[in-house]
């Protein structure tokens, strides 16, 4: 791993795992008292988001503060790119102030590993554009691993906006590198060919019984109207194609994980009789997302 961490693509096996186990230490944190740990006492963390966010942001913040680092959170709108100044110049004045890590969302695809290139400060992609989101996916193993011993031989389907979803690209480099056998499932417009290419061991279908039958996680993502200039096809349309229903779960696993990465659109992308039932990890999601945090952060400030 890199001083910081921009994606998942350029992690070894090895150092995903490391990862892991480590947020394992820090899982039963969640449920003592107290909460708060000295391992990064006296270390800053600048959290910088230039698009919205309240799981992600609020849990890197949480999982700062528990490891007893400081942490300070800036969203665009209070920032000086507000008044103009280019990202460069935010960003060198962010470091000057030396902070021991800077966590970073942005729009532009690729924006954290241009600024990795000329600053010292170690940065972790909190997710850019429609490329990554890697800390997402270590917590969805994480929750996974939770409930399996191991990713490999693990029939896993994604469905949904899948060319735009930082999320789905993060998880399919990290479902390749452990064995997982990924269905990748969405309507054409979402889901060119070429996605298959991106990591060995994937397939694509349309038909969303097809994704569905067998699997041992279910994954659903949000489409992202924001990142399209018109969408694609009338929402009306897309919950009886691609919304998941309680009777999709009958040809699943029993044992089948329903997976979410957040915000839930409830009656398009998925029933709310499915994100509430005992099938549904997405809290759980939620959960161990500060304890990845957790790992991330004492690994690249300490």
């Amino acid at each position: 791993m890199s001083k910081g961490l921009l994606g998942i693509e350029d992690l070894t096996r090895v150092e995903i795992e490391a990862i892991l186990q480590r947020a394992k230490d820090f899982q039963p944190l969640q449920n003592q008292s107290n909460k708060r740990l000295d391992l990064l006492r006296g270390r800053m963390l600048v959290n910088l988001f230039f698009e919205a966010s309240t799981r992600t942001r609020t849990s890197f913040e949480i999982a700062a503060k528990r490891l007893g680092a400081d942490a300070v959170s800036i969203t665009a709108s209070g920032s000086s790119v507000a008044k103009g100044e280019s990202l460069v110049d935010t960003l060198n004045t962010l470091a000057a102030m030396k902070p021991d890590a800077i966590v970073m969302r942005h729009a532009a695809s690729g924006a954290p590993h241009f600024l990795a290139r000329y600053l010292p400060t170690p940065i972790v992609n909190a997710g850019d554009g429609t490329h990554e989101h890697p800390t997402q996916a270590l917590l969805d193993a994480l929750t996974i691993l939770d409930h399996h011993s191991t990713l490999e031989g693990l029939r896993v389907a994604i469905i949904g906006d899948i060319v735009h979803s930082r999320v789905a690209r993060s998880n399919m480099y990290l479902f390749s590198k452990f064995g997982a056998e990924v269905v990748l499932c969405g309507p054409a417009p979402l889901l060119p060919p070429a996605m298959v290419q991106l990591a060995p061991g994937m397939t694509l279908t349309h038909n969303m019984t097809e994704a569905i039958r067998g699997a041992d996680v279910i994954m659903m993502l949000r489409v992202q109207l924001e990142r399209q200039n018109e969408s694609p096809f009338p929402a009306s349309e897309y919950y009886p194609f691609y919304g998941l229903r309680l009777e999709h779960l009958k040809l699943a696993k029993p044992s089948v994980l329903v997976m979410h990465p957040g915000p839930i659109n409830r009656g398009r992308e998925i029933a709310s009789d499915v994100a509430d039932s005992r099938q549904s990890v997405i809290l759980n999601q939620v959960e161990n997302g500060i304890a990845v945090r957790m790992a991330v952060l004492e690994r690249i400030m300490n």
